[in-house]
């Protein structure tokens, strides 16, 4: 059995609690193994590992462990500043997944994110699952000059100007007591629509970037899957004003996400770098 034992300078309770809600986010939480027996949470900060039986002593196989969670497990949310995520080919496992927990089901919410690609076939852009809906939140993009944006398996298309080998900043965002659904292309905004009144977004979710999932965490296809560099990624749980839309193309949102470029909680899964 493992125990942890966290320091408090971070605002950290012994379970890894939030009490400085400057300093971490109410309503997510990050997991990152250490072994199949324990979880560290919360964000990166120095650790310290007891293992019973060891009179707190830590054996050379259980450091060699710790080191490959370190290695291979989701890292703690980072600052990823001007870098981007490429995809350097088609794949059917390649993907990014957003390691954040979402504690709540969604009523609102507003994604915003870059893409930048040469691609003229469909391609996943979001992908949002649950285990009882695989296409819970989808931006997904057919053919050049369109957009779909799928909550609870219904979708509708937002029309756009054909740019090919262009980067493009999307935003979209949803409220259930209207259905109403807000769509910036690069900033502009586009005529509202109305999609699903009266749905909830349920959790937990699955969140991958790069693939269109057809089974929670998984039933990729290649022919769906993206190419080229993605970056910019914000998701809160309301929505949102042309002005904040406009700030997240520049990376400078006023209004605190659930997660986003600044705070970006993630595991790289296949051939996929994160680069600047």
């Amino acid at each position: 059995m493992l125990s942890r034992h966290f320091p408090t300078a971070l605002g950290l309770g012994d379970e890894g609690q939030c009490h400085h809600k400057s300093r971490c986010h109410s309503r997510v939480s990050w997991e990152q193994p250490l072994s199949s027996s324990g979880w560290l949470r919360g964000p990166s900060f120095p650790t310290v590992v007891t293992v019973a039986g060891f009179d707190g002593a830590m054996g050379p196989l259980w450091l060699c462990l710790l080191i490959l969670a370190a290695l291979f497990g989701p890292t703690a949310p980072q600052d990823l500043g001007s870098s981007v995520f490429v995809f350097p080919r088609e794949s059917q496992s390649a993907h990014v997944q957003v390691t954040a927990t979402l504690e709540k089901p969604l009523n609102n919410f507003t994604v915003c994110l870059k893409s930048y690609t040469d691609l003229t076939r469909p391609y996943s852009l979001f992908s949002y699952a649950t285990r009882k809906q695989s296409n819970e939140i989808l931006l997904f993009k057919p053919k050049p000059g369109q957009y779909d944006f799928n909550v609870g398996n219904k979708f509708l298309s937002f029309t756009v100007p054909e740019v090919v080998g262009g980067v493009e900043h999307v935003c979209v965002s949803w409220e259930s007591s209207t259905g109403i659904v807000r769509f910036w292309f690069n900033g502009k905004p586009w005529p509202r629509k109305g999609l699903q009144k009266g749905y909830t977004v349920g959790v937990p979710a699955s969140i991958l970037l790069g693939q269109d999932q057809d089974s929670f965490g998984g039933g990729f296809d290649a022919q769906q899957s993206f190419v080229g560099e993605i970056s910019s990624v914000y998701m809160w749980d309301m929505g949102i004003s042309t002005l904040e839309a406009v700030s997240a193309m520049y990376d400078t949102p006023g209004q605190t996400p659930i997660f986003g470029w600044k705070n970006f909680p993630y595991k790289i899964v296949g051939e996929v770098y994160l680069k600047p």
